[in-house]
């Protein structure tokens, strides 16, 4: 029996279904209220240089199921936290395993006995060192548990569906036309008749992969079946098609199984019944006293994969008819044919606009159950344990933007999202219901496996981070040990069906793990800013259909506002009913991402369709009269409701929408191309601006008056072509709070400078950018002093013609790399000239000796030998073209010397550009090892650490490992081409004078 009441359309409507949340907590019930762990909003400071654990990178820790030790767990924390993350997710994956019987999971399996005390180890040594430790909820993905059966009412559903064609007034008789893929999957063992139909074929409702049909021909011929069998006269109007609908269970298993014994099943992701399952077997099996303790002292998230629900027939819950009633108003059951589905495909339809409403109300329906009784009944369920939920939560035709409001932390993935659109849909939701991160399962790559360079995985999230990301979930790290495998260890996804598989396992077996630390703690400051204070974002996009992972975008904000400048999200309607949803001062959300304009265009998943259900026309009404000025792109006086009408609905919405339309801060154009002259006309600014279009992307975050502002030179998508180039121009950022000045954060380093070059206008600061591609900056606007500097009041450049001006501690000088005079001028109004005396020519470095520490598999899989080379190179070049180092991977350590005569003086430094190295660097000049080195644009400032004399500068760079694996394990490596490991250069040294200005 249904848990649904059906209701009249007027009696529950999404908005009350909605809208509910806002004012109760109940299980079962929609709830939009705070995360249950409360996460600081006050302006950066110290921690900026360490950043706390609960802002650090975490990892993706995959397990062989419970064939793990606990001592080994506990090393395996240390390490993690030792390398400076901040927790792991635990994850039972194990792709890579061909012979099931390895992993015993009669007794190791996931939930199983060693499984628990495997997590117990987790998070007691998590305890120790200071980590959360979040959780999946169930072994791999989909949401499943063992006990359940496909047949029983918790596991998930589909709805197949059988046919049979007839020719006006021919007769059939036989057996219920079975359904089209009749070999159910292993362990369905039944199947019930739904409904059987007849429809008359109407081929001017056809399309190129959809039979048309008659919808005012459709008849119910259930009654008619005896026995399983039916008898039916077609009549004498045109050909007839039969439809059967049959329920069954999918039988779908959780990814890479088997992982339990039983086996575990999917649940029902629209049922109270799947989510009880799933707490249920934790409940018993799972939730020790000793894990119930440790969860709430080490415990961070429950964790939900993408909802990757596999079926060759539609995603059915038994409920699905009485919700729809109760939803619409209407019977699902005659409008079936319109959303069955065959391996993703739809199989017929209607006239092509009612078609259109009826899926809409049909996925509306299933959005709705989906956030009910799994989001919502899951994120009860965890904040009893103390936990959040972070999940991710698309792979349906749901509202994704809509359920990441719900969630505690919604999470991304850069394998799966099409561009950075994707990542803005979830902040939206994010935003306006006042969660604070989103994250992101960073850095799977296909066919990446032990030749992924951290440098790809910073440019993959440099984009990212603009587009609303601020904790990264790295994919991943692999338990050490499992029998049979080769060196380096057990890896979850490599060997992936025979060849190289996808993701990294990153860890002490990865020569660059010498350096992770540097990488950890930059990913760190960026979350630690990007988690500060409030967003600010410039457009809210609004979104008839909120699903994500799609790649698609918004009208002339993504392909030209944003290379302009300006920041958007994506809301649904259902946002439009939260608490924040207000507007003061032109501004909506206020106290959250403060939109300064909605814009709303035709259905993009609909054809572009100008669609709007009437409550969202209603709540964009409301808004528009409290002062949010609104730009429509369309013919808004052709507008329809999204779904089914009522009687009478379509012309009260075309009323509200002509209200609409006659606001004062009410805009519609008619093509994208002018987007910009109505933004212009209602008063509407980015908050960054530039004077010509640009890749660089902008993140803008406020807290206590200081405006935080995230750049990247990136692009939308990682396949958009040409390739990003360098930029170097002037950036106009705006400043909440008068008289603040620009500081310069560094990410690596964790210093922050005081720029001593700009421009004040108002409101405004204008700073030169220059970025190598994927190159990141985080510029602070705040009150003098803010971090410690003691420039106070004095003047700056505004102009200069020298390389730099800087504040140092002897007051503003100017830098360049030659000999001259530079005339400064200074915001006081005075033009200053100065001298800077001799500097020494730049030096190109390619003379070193190289020291090799060659890493090579051991006595077992888990330990690493090496064998140790040494070189005199003349000319830098990758080890792959140097013959003894061509399958080599490991550690180099490039050294050489550099003299400089007497002319070297206190006024004189030097930076040391590296060019191309492969993977990671770090620096050492006379003994002392510099900051930590920009991975992206290795190029370091060596400062007053050169002298007269000889100097010695050494390079220390660690490589992935598959160029050792192609001779090592060629059965699946050996076709991978060998990468270009090494220092590569050009390397140059170019030294730099420096004056006082006075």
């Amino acid at each position: 029996m249904s848990n649904v009441t059906p209701a009249r359309s007027s009696g529950l409507p999404r908005r009350a279904l909605l809208g509910a949340a806002v004012a109760t907590a109940a299980a079962g019930a929609f709830d939009w209220s705070l995360p249950a762990v409360a996460r600081a909003s006050t302006a950066v400071g110290p921690p900026f240089a360490t950043p706390g654990r609960a802002v650090r990178p975490k990892f993706r820790w995959w397990w062989p199921d419970g064939l793990v030790q606990p001592d080994e767990i506990r090393r395996e924390i240390d390490q993690i936290a030792d390398a400076g993350f901040g927790g792991a997710e635990i994850a039972a994956v194990h792709h890579s395993v061909t012979d099931p019987s390895v992993l015993d999971t009669a007794r190791h399996g996931w939930g199983s006995a060693a499984w628990v005390a495997g997590v117990e180890a987790a998070l007691g040594q998590a305890a120790r060192r200071g980590l959360t430790v979040d959780l999946t909820i169930g072994p791999s993905w989909p949401a499943a548990v063992p006990g359940i059966t496909p047949d029983g009412e918790a596991a998930v559903k589909e709805l197949a569906y059988g046919t049979a064609t007839l020719t006006a007034g021919s007769v059939y008789s036989g057996p219920v036309p079975p359904p089209v893929h009749a070999a159910a999957a292993a362990g369905v063992t039944r199947q019930r008749l739904l409904l059987v139909q007849a429809a008359r074929v109407n081929t001017a409702n056809s399309t190129r992969k959809e039979t048309g049909l008659d919808l005012d021909s459709v008849r119910d011929l259930t009654g008619a079946v005896t026995d399983g069998t039916l008898t039916w006269t077609a009549p004498g109007d045109g050909s007839w098609v039969i439809v059967s609908y049959w329920v069954r269970g999918s039988g779908q298993t959780p990814e890479g199984g088997p992982h339990t014994a039983p086996a575990a099943y999917v649940v029902d992701h629209f049922s109270p019944a799947g989510t009880r399952a799933v707490t249920d077997f934790w409940e018993s099996h799972i939730l020790s006293p000793t894990v119930r303790r440790l969860l709430r002292v080490s415990g961070g998230a429950l964790f939900e994969d993408s909802i990757e629900l596999e079926t060759d027939g539609l995603q059915w819950t038994p409920g699905l008819p009485d919700a729809f009633l109760a939803h619409t108003g209407r019977s699902l059951l005659p409008l079936l044919a319109a959303v069955i589905l065959n391996h993703g495909s739809q199989v017929f339809a209607f006239d092509a606009a009612v078609t259109r409403q009826i899926r809409h109300d049909f996925w509306e329906t299933v959005s709705v159950l989906f956030n009910r009784h799994h989001v919502t009944a899951l994120r009860t369920w965890a904040h009893s344990l103390g936990l959040e939920l972070r999940s991710q939560p698309y792979g349906l035709q749901t509202d994704a933007i809509a359920s990441a409001a719900l969630l505690d932390i919604p999470e991304g993935e850069s394998l799966g999202f099409k561009n950075l659109d994707d990542y803005r849909c979830l902040a939206g939701g994010r935003d306006m219901a006042g969660h604070t991160v989103l994250s992101c399962e960073a850095g799977a790559y296909a066919g990446g496996a032990y030749n992924t360079t951290w440098q790809k995985f910073l440019r993959t999230m440099g984009g990212a981070y603009a587009a609303g990301v601020n904790q990264t979930v790295v994919h991943g790290f692999s338990y050490a040990e499992l029998p049979g495998v080769n060196w380096p260890g057990y890896a979850a996804f490599t060997p992936y069906k025979g060849t190289v598989g996808y993701g990294e396992s990153w860890g002490p077996r990865h020569p660059t793990w010498r350096h992770v630390a540097d990488v950890s703690g930059y990913l760190g400051r960026v979350h630690h800013v990007l988690q500060t204070g409030r967003p600010r974002v410039d457009v809210a996009v609004f979104r008839q259909t909120g699903y994500t992972a799609t790649g698609i975008g918004a009208s002339w904000f993504t392909a030209t506002g944003i290379p302009l400048g300006w920041t958007h999200q994506f809301l649904s309607g259902p946002l439009l009913d939260l608490p924040a949803a207000t507007v003061r001062h032109g501004r909506l959300a206020p106290e959250g991402p403060a939109y300064k304009a909605l814009f709303v265009e035709g259905d993009f998943f609909y054809g572009s369709t100008v669609t709007l259900a009437l409550s969202d026309a209603r709540a964009l009404l409301r808004l528009a009269r409290a002062g949010l000025p609104v730009v429509l792109l369309g013919a808004w006086d052709t507008v329809v409701p999204p779904g089914v009408p009522d009687s009478g609905e379509s012309d009260e919405l075309r009323s509200v929408v002509a209200e609409l339309l006659a606001q004062p801060l009410v805009r519609q154009v008619v093509d994208k191309s002018a987007v910009p002259a109505a933004l212009v006309d209602l008063g509407v600014a980015p908050d960054v601006r530039y004077a010509a279009s640009s890749t660089l992307l902008n993140a803008h975050r406020v807290a206590d008056g200081v405006d935080y502002y995230y750049l990247c030179n990136g692009k939308h998508a990682e396949t958009v072509k040409p390739p990003v180039a360098a930029i170097d121009h002037e950036v106009t950022l705006r400043r909440t709070t008068a008289g603040a000045v620009p500081y310069l954060l560094d990410p690596w380093t964790g210093k922050a400078e005081r720029l001593a070059r700009y421009t004040e206008d108002g409101d405004t600061v204008t700073a030169r950018v220059t970025l190598q591609p994927a190159e990141t900056m985080i510029l602070a606007l705040g009150r003098p002093g803010l971090f410690g500097d003691r420039a106070g009041s004095r003047p700056h450049a505004v102009d200069s013609e020298a390389d730099e001006v800087r504040f140092t501690d002897a007051g503003l000088v100017v830098r360049a790399a030659a000999a001259g005079t530079y005339s400064t001028a200074l915001s006081s109004g005075r033009t200053v000239r100065t001298t800077v005396k001799s500097v020494p020519a730049p030096l190109d470095l390619s003379s070193w000796h190289l020291y090799v520490q060659d890493w090579r598999p051991g006595d077992t899989a888990y330990r690493t030998t090496v064998v140790e080379h040494e070189l005199t190179l003349g000319t830098l070049l990758p080890w792959s073209q140097i013959t003894e180092l061509a399958d080599v991977s490991g550690i180099g350590r490039y050294r050489t010397t550099v003299t400089l005569d007497d002319g070297w003086t206190g006024d004189h430094g030097a930076r040391l550009e590296l060019g191309t190295v492969t993977d990671t660097c770090r620096v050492t000049v006379n003994g002392h090892r510099l900051d930590p080195v920009d991975q992206i644009h290795p190029v370091v400032d060596l400062g007053d650490l050169l002298r007269r004399g000889v100097n010695v500068i050494e390079v220390e760079v660690a490589t992935p490992l598959s160029n050792r694996l192609r001779v090592s394990d060629p059965a699946v490596y050996g076709g991978t081409a060998r990468q270009a490991y090494g220092l590569l250069g050009p390397v140059r040294l170019v030294p730099y004078g420096e004056a006082r200005i006075d």
